[in-house]
């Protein structure tokens, strides 16, 4: 069923990608990393119910107000959603989807990221933060440039803040950048998540990123000897 609610504020969270926040509707529940189809009304026809597209609730269950982040691509959706104004509405329905953390605390998490994937995991990790869970989290997330990267400061905000929290960022393409960065600048291939998840316990893998990334990542864990039963995965897709 789907709720009312209102656009409260957004704000550019990295190059090309800005993050909207809406009103929670009462009594709307969700559990960390799931997501929801928000509908955007259609000024041509008003009676008619918009056009929807998914996207994960970035924002953590204890959060007030619902929040997603998407990169802003040259299509129909994305323009009716830029051009949003504060207290304009639209329709949220959900929440919906099982790229949730596992129960078991004594097995690690072990989330993957590529670009935009990074989405459902900042529920999960801000939840994880405020419970103070006790099972370890790691974060690989790729990207091309620091510019590029979403909620890198917080990720790093969250690391210090979260002792079963360690995050490993990647860029990939720093030739390109004005940035400066002093972290890693590989690929994750097989042999650099071998070396990052050395010394978990029994952990299980979530994967989320566009569809090619996420099929290359599938074969990287398979080559670091990750059993495909532990791998959970998500591809995201641009629109």
């Amino acid at each position: 069923m789907a709720h009312a609610a209102q656009l409260k504020s957004k704000d550019k969270v990295a190059e090309g990608t800005m993050a909207f926040f809406f009103s929670r509707p009462e009594g709307f529940t969700f559990k960390p990393g799931q997501a929801i189809d928000l509908i955007l009304p259609d000024p041509d026809n008003p009676a008619a119910e918009g056009e929807r597209h998914a996207f994960s609730l970035v924002g953590a269950p204890f959060q007030h107000d619902l929040c997603i982040t998407t990169r802003m691509r040259d299509t129909a959706y994305k323009r009716r959603l830029d051009a949003l104004t504060v207290g304009a509405s639209v329709q949220v329905d959900g929440p919906f989807g099982s790229m949730t953390l596992h129960r078991n605390a004594g097995r690690a998490a072990v989330f993957i990221a590529g670009g935009i994937g990074i989405t459902p995991f900042m529920s999960m990790l801000r939840q994880a933060a405020h419970e103070a869970l006790p099972q370890p989290i790691l974060l690989l997330y790729s990207n091309r440039r620091p510019e590029d990267t979403s909620f890198i400061d917080e990720l790093q905000e969250l690391e210090r803040a979260n002792p079963k929290f360690r995050l490993m960022a990647t860029m990939t393409q720093m030739s390109k950048s004005c940035a400066v960065w002093e972290g890693e600048q590989a690929m994750l291939s097989g042999e650099l998540i071998k070396r990052e998840i050395a010394g978990l316990s029994d952990p299980i893998f979530y994967v989320v990123g566009p569809p090619a990334m996420v099929e290359a990542l599938k074969l990287a864990l398979s080559q670091a000897g990750v059993d495909e039963d532990d791998v959970r995965s998500e591809e995201f897709y641009g629109y």
